[in-house]
C-alpha cells in the first residue's frame, strides 16, 4: 500500500521545477523593475539631447553644462541597469530577445557618446565662437581651427562608433514603439556624426587648404544633375577658385566649350574604359562619369592645367541641388530673368532654364552669373552656422566631392565622404552602389526617379546580397513635342523624343560575384567589368514617358549575405527611397 508519500523522484523534479519557477518569477521581476527604470533614464537622456542642441544652438555655454552631466548621469545608470547578466540573458531568448538587446544598445550608445562625444563639443564650443566659425569679412581666421581639431577628433572617433553600433541593431526584429526609437535615436547620432565629422575634416584640412602655408588654386566643377553621370552629372560650367590665408576668391570661369573633345585622351582606369570606352578621357563633360573621384579629381585637374595653364592644388564638384541647400543659408539671388529662392532654384537650374532661354550660350553665361551670386553671397551674408548646416547637408548626400593633388591632405579626404571613393568592407557593414549615366544627349533626367532596395540572406545555400533598382520615366506623355528640343536631344543621338536612355551600373559586395542577373523577370546582355575588387553589371536601359523598368542582381561570396548592407548612389535630384527587404531568391 501507499503511504501516500510521492517518489523520491518525482519530489525532486517537482522541487526543481518550483526552484526554476521562482527564479525566473524573480529574474523577470528583476528585468521588468530594471527595464522601467533603464527606459525612464533613456526619455530623460533624449530630453536633455533636445535641450542641449537648444542651448547650444543659441551659444548658452553656461547652460548647457549641467544638462550634459544630467544627460551623462542618466545614460550611466540606463547603461548599468541593462548590462548585468540577467539582462543579458533575457536577450538570448528567442522573440522577445532582440528587445532587451536593443534596450541594452541603446544605452550603451547613449553612455559612450555622453562620455567620449558631449564633454570634447563642450570644450571645443568654449575653446571656438561657434557662431562666427571663424568667418570675418569673407576670410576664415584659421588659427583656431588647428587649436580645436584634436577635441573634434576625439568627438568624431565616438560618434562614429555610437554610428557603427547603431546600425548593427536589427530594429525590425523589436516591438514598434521600440523600433521607432531605435530609428530617431539612429537618425540624431547620424545628424551629429555628419556636423562633427564635417568640423573635424574642416579642423584638419583648411588651414592648409584655404591657404595658411601658402597660396592654392581650386578648381571648381559644377554637375547637371538633369544629365546623370556617376558622381551626380554633367559637368556643365566650371571655375577656379584661389584661396590665400583664409580669403577664397573666384578668379576664372569658363565653360565646357572652351574645352574641346581630345583627339588622344586622358589615360584612364581599366573599369572606366571596360564600362565607358574612352569618352571620359576625351570630354570634359564626361570626367565626372568615373566612380572613383580619386580618378576623376586629378583628370579634371589635368584638362585645367592643359587649358589654361598653371598648378591645380585641387577639385571640387558639386550637383546643381547644393545651390538648394545653399539658398536656404544665403537668400533669394537674383541671376539673368530670374529670381531663385531655395524652393524654385532647382527647378530654374534644372528645367525652366531651358524653355526661357533657347540659346545654349545664354544658358551658360547665366548659369555663370548665378555661380558667382551664389558663391558670393556664401561668403559675404550666409550665416556661418547655416552655411556649415547647408554643407553637412550636401555632403551626407554625397552632393560634395574633393580630391586634393597634396597627398596627406588626399589621404584624409579619400577615408571620408567627400572624397568620392568606394569605401572598403569592414567588420561591420558592406557596400553596394548603383551608377547613372545619360545616354540620351538632353536633360531629360530631370524627369527620372529611381528606388532601391537590398535584401540579404542565403540562396542555396550561399550568402546571398540582391540589389533591386527600379527606374522610371516620369515624363509627360507629350514631352516629344511640349519639352524643348535641347531637353529630349530631338533624337540627335538615336534616342525618340521623349524617351531617356541610360546606362545603369550595379556594383556588388567587395570580393562577391554576380550569380543572378535579370531585367523585369528576363534575361538581356549586359556588360560587366570590375571596379576594385567589386564586380560590377550593367544595363542599358531605354524608358518611354511613363515607363519604368526594374533590374534585379544577385551577389554571391566574400561581403555577400552580410546583414550591415550600405547602399552608394548616384545623387539624382530627388534621392531614390532605399529600403531593405526579406530575401526572396531570384536563381
Amino acid at each position: 500500500m501507499s503511504d501516500g508519500r510521492l517518489p523520491v523522484r518525482r519530489r525532486w523534479i517537482g522541487w526543481t521545477v518550483g526552484i526554476l519557477l521562482t527564479l525566473l518569477l524573480i529574474a523577470v521581476g528583476w528585468v521588468t523593475v530594471r527595464g522601467i527604470g533603464a527606459v525612464n533614464d533613456l526619455q530623460q537622456v533624449a530630453k536633455g539631447a533636445s535641450q542641449l542642441k537648444a542651448s547650444i544652438a543659441t551659444g548658452d555655454l553656461d547652460g548647457a553644462r549641467p544638462i550634459a552631466r544630467s544627460i551623462a548621469h542618466n545614460a550611466e545608470s540606463a547603461h548599468a541597469l541593462t548590462s548585468d547578466p540577467v539582462w543579458h540573458a533575457f536577450g538570448a531568448l528567442p522573440w522577445i530577445g532582440p528587445n532587451f538587446s536593443a534596450v541594452s544598445d541603446i544605452a550603451e550608445i547613449a553612455d559612450d557618446v555622453s562620455n567620449d562625444a558631449l564633454t570634447p563639443l563642450l570644450d571645443v564650443a568654449a575653446d571656438f565662437d561657434l557662431a562666427s566659425l571663424g568667418f570675418a569679412g569673407g576670410t576664415i581666421d584659421l588659427a583656431p581651427f588647428a587649436e580645436i581639431a584634436g577635441p573634434l577628433g576625439a568627438a568624431d572617433t565616438a560618434l562614429g562608433t555610437a554610428e557603427s553600433k547603431g546600425r548593427r541593431i536589427d530594429a525590425d526584429a523589436t516591438l514598434p514603439p521600440l523600433a521607432d526609437a531605435i530609428r530617431t535615436m539612429r537618425s540624431s547620432v547620424d545628424e551629429a556624426a555628419t556636423v562633427v565629422g564635417s568640423l573635424h575634416g574642416a579642423a584638419v584640412l583648411l588651414p592648409t587648404m584655404l591657404g595658411g602655408e601658402g597660396p592654392r588654386n581650386y578648381v571648381l566643377a559644377m554637375q547637371n544633375n538633369a544629365e546623370l553621370r556617376s558622381s551626380g552629372g554633367i559637368i556643365g560650367s566650371i571655375a577656379l577658385l584661389h584661396a590665400e590665408g583664409g580669403n577664397i576668391s573666384l578668379q576664372t570661369q569658363a565653360s565646357t566649350r572652351d574645352f574641346p573633345p581630345l583627339e588622344t585622351g586622358l589615360p584612364l582606369s581599366d573599369s572606366t574604359i571596360a564600362l565607358f570606352e574612352d569618352r571620359p578621357g576625351r570630354y570634359l563633360q564626361n570626367l565626372t562619369s568615373i566612380p572613383d573621384f580619386r580618378e576623376a579629381g586629378a583628370a579634371i585637374a589635368a584638362r585645367w592645367e592643359g587649358r589654361f595653364g598653371g598648378t591645380v592644388d585641387g577639385v571640387i564638384a558639386v550637383d546643381a541641388v547644393v545651390a538648394k541647400h545653399l539658398i536656404a543659408a544665403t537668400g533669394d539671388l537674383t541671376f539673368g530673368p530670374f529670381t531663385a529662392t531655395s524652393e524654385n532654384i532647382t527647378d530654374i537650374l534644372l528645367s525652366e532654364i531651358y524653355a526661357a532661354v533657347p540659346d545654349p550660350a545664354v544658358q551658360d553665361e547665366i548659369f555663370a552669373q548665378a555661380a558667382g551670386a551664389l558663391f558670393g553671397a556664401a561668403l559675404s551674408r550666409a550665416e556661418p552656422r547655416a552655411l556649415l548646416g547647408a554643407l553637412s547637408d550636401s555632403a551626407a548626400e554625397g552632393r560634395i566631392r574633393i580630391w586634393s593633388a597634396h597627398e596627406p591632405e588626399e589621404t584624409v579626404l579619400a577615408a571620408s565622404a567627400l572624397g568620392g571613393t568606394i569605401p572598403d568592407n569592414t567588420s561591420d557593414t558592406t557596400s553596394v552602389g548603383v551608377l547613372m549615366n545619360d545616354t540620351t544627349g538632353g536633360k531629360m533626367d530631370y524627369y527620372t526617379r529611381a528606388a532601391i532596395s537590398t535584401s540579404v540572406g542565403t540562396c542555396q545555400g550561399t550568402p546571398t546580397t540582391q540589389v533591386r533598382v527600379t527606374w522610371t520615366n516620369t515624363a509627360p506623355a507629350d514631352a516629344a513635342t511640349t519639352l524643348p528640343a535641347y531637353v529630349t536631344a530631338d533624337g540627335f543621338y538615336g534616342v525618340p523624343a521623349g524617351t531617356v536612355r541610360t546606362l545603369i551600373a550595379v556594383y556588388g559586395p567587395e570580393g562577391s560575384t554576380p550569380s543572378h542577373i535579370d531585367r523585369d523577370g528576363a534575361e538581356e546582355g549586359v556588360q560587366t567589368a570590375m571596379i576594385g575588387d567589386r564586380s560590377a553589371v550593367q544595363h542599358e536601359v531605354s524608358l518611354a514617358p511613363g515607363e519604368s523598368t526594374t533590374i534585379t542582381i544577385e551577389f554571391q561570396g566574400t561581403g555577400a549575405g552580410e546583414r550591415l548592407t550600405e547602399v552608394l548612389h548616384t545623387p539624382l535630384i530627388d534621392t531614390p527611397v532605399t529600403s531593405r527587404s526579406p530575401l526572396r531568391c531570384a536563381s
